[in-house]
């Protein structure tokens, strides 16, 4: 009885065994290379699957998602006989699972190797200046290579970035030396440009200003006139509307002549000519108003002479008669 027991569960053993290797689940985004007797049979998809047991195998599972692969710093050579260290990311995707697995022995050592020698070949034609600023023709020209080289292998590249581009430490410091004279110089330049800009400002501000002050003198002067000028035609208009005679032109002469003798500098002053006519009919009008109401009146020209006394004798005019040049 024990023998048939132990060949019993040896055959519960198999059975269980065999139907292990039956059932394959694989799971979402992946997918299985299945062989019969060592030759590629096909390929499992994600979900349940069924083999045959000890005849079909399992060669590989392959992950069908995207992967990101870094690369370590490279020294590259540039056209100018520089050394740069790139750093690498690929991001490619698995398309053909048969293809990754039969053409190429390892996709990721070869991807890294493609792109190092790839990327020496690209820089090796390119000087520094043009290698730090040209990123993105560099990211296309390895991706154009990469995906020429790996579409037969089963993998879609599907980007490559340029993680730093380190130049050497000599080169780094002259390049920061430079970047500082450069902000040194257009610095400089933008003050320089402020300060040109606000005398610009500030000389076209005083021509403005001194136009307008021109301008409100000019206005200010003619309102003057205009107001002088309305005065004077007011005081004319007065005058003849008041029918002024002779004798209130001669008093008007007579207030004015103290004011004509004013200050302590007044050596000299003039007489005008007409006072003298002026004189005349002044005192023929205060002669009219005499205490003896005769006709004779105040005569300028026999002024010094005595009041009946043909005997005495002229008084010279005192007034001082200007220097003839």
């Amino acid at each position: 009885m024990q023998p048939i027991i132990i060949v019993l569960i040896i055959l519960v053993v198999l059975v269980f065994i065999a139907l292990v290797k039956t059932i394959q689940v694989i799971p979402q985004a992946s997918a299985a290379i299945v062989e019969r007797f060592g030759r590629y049979t096909r390929t499992l998809n994600a979900g349940l699957n069924i083999v045959v047991p000890f005849i079909d195998s399992i060669r590989n599972r392959i992950d069908l998602r995207e992967q990101v692969v870094p690369f370590p710093p490279q020294p590259v050579i540039t056209q100018d006989n520089l050394v740069v260290n790139i750093d690498t990311v690929i991001y490619y995707q698995v398309t053909d699972a048969r293809a990754a697995t039969y053409e190429v022995a390892s996709y990721i050592q070869a991807i890294e190797q493609l792109t190092v020698t790839t990327l020496r070949n690209i820089i090796g034609g390119m000087d520094l200046e043009r290698t730090l600023t040209s990123r993105e023709e560099i990211n296309a020209a390895l991706r154009g290579v990469l995906d020429e080289a790996t579409g037969k292998w089963g993998i879609r590249v599907n980007r490559v970035e340029l993680k730093a581009i380190e130049p050497p430490t000599s080169i780094q410091d002259s390049m920061e030396k430079q970047m500082r004279a450069d902000r040194d110089k257009r610095a400089a330049i933008l003050q320089a440009e402020g300060v040109r800009q606000s005398e610009i400002l500030r000389a076209e501000g005083e021509k403005q200003s001194s136009i307008l002050r021109a301008e409100g003198d000019a206005k200010a002067a003619a309102l003057r006139a205009e107001g002088e000028a309305q005065a004077i035609r007011t005081v004319f208009e007065s005058i003849h509307a008041g029918d002024a005679d002779q004798k209130l032109l001669a008093y008007q002469y007579l207030q004015m002549l103290p004011k004509l003798a004013e200050g302590d500098a007044n050596k000299l002053w003039i007489v005008p000519s007409e006072i003298g006519d002026a004189l005349k009919g002044l005192s023929g009008a205060m002669g009219n108003f005499g205490p003896m109401g005769g006709g004779s009146g105040f005569n300028p020209q026999n002024s010094g002479k005595g009041n009946g006394d043909p005997g005495d004798k002229a008084t010279p005019d005192r007034r001082e008669q200007p220097p003839i040049d």
